[in-house]
């Protein structure tokens, strides 16, 4: 695959730019996802009735709670794009299309990041036992990143179908939950051993094979068909 052109690389920057400017002067999508991230785990800490999980638990709730903040990030990512004229903008520009693919699945990609930062230590505070530290908690990024990047490509290939409709709130859970169902299993069986009573296990390359390759995958989807998306 040849590099992209040096246009389609200042679009990408561009387009990055106006969304991370957005989100600091409007502190929307991150502090949501983020609350919501604490209010789920206060949630399972009560409803589970139980002091602190470990293993397959542990790993079950902190990815559903992850996925289910990212629902609300994939929900507002285009928003301001629609509302505001930015899809026309764009489609009238002399720039390839998958420019906004990218851009918004980077800006995608860094709420989750930083929705990580404040969710996974209030996990390991509120839930975790033993405590997230040293090799469990390195092994946790890798897994979570790799689980990142699929979330990122497929919201914003379901929020760009999702905007053109009436109940984008709707159609995005229903769309993105089913497609994502193979990160929430891989991420979970990858997690279980992290999260051993006994100490960090070593991470399964069975289930890392399986993320890496969902997320190469789900990208070459992304990019062949989110073209045809913002036309229609």
């Amino acid at each position: 695959m040849t590099p992209p052109p040096p246009s389609t690389r200042r679009a990408v920057s561009a387009l990055l730019r106006k969304e991370v400017r957005l989100e600091l002067r409007t502190l929307q999508v991150i502090p949501a996802m983020a609350l919501f991230s604490i209010t789920t785990l206060i949630v399972f800490h009560f409803s589970l009735q139980a002091n602190s999980v470990e293993g397959a638990l542990a790993a079950g709730v902190l990815t559903v709670t992850l996925l289910f903040s990212a629902i609300l990030g994939i929900n507002r990512l285009f928003v301001a794009d629609h509302e505001e004229g930015g899809f026309d903008g764009f489609l009238l520009a002399p720039v390839d299309r998958t420019a906004m693919l990218v851009a918004k699945a980077l800006a995608l990609g860094g709420f989750l990041v930083a929705l990580e930062v404040v969710a996974v230590p209030a996990f390991g505070l509120m839930l975790l036992d033993p405590n997230l530290t040293g090799a469990a908690l390195w092994q946790t990024i890798v897994v979570l990143l790799l689980a990142d990047v699929g979330i990122a490509v497929v919201g914003t290939l379901v929020g760009a179908l999702a905007i053109q409709t009436r109940a984008r709130d709707l159609i995005v859970p229903l769309i993105a939950l089913p497609l994502l169902l193979p990160v929430v299993i891989g991420t979970a069986k990858a997690l279980a051993p992290t999260f051993a009573a006994a100490g960090a296990g070593a991470l399964p390359g069975r289930w890392l094979a399986i993320l890496g390759l969902y997320d190469l995958i789900f990208g070459l989807l992304a990019y062949a068909v989110f073209d045809f998306l913002l036309e229609d």
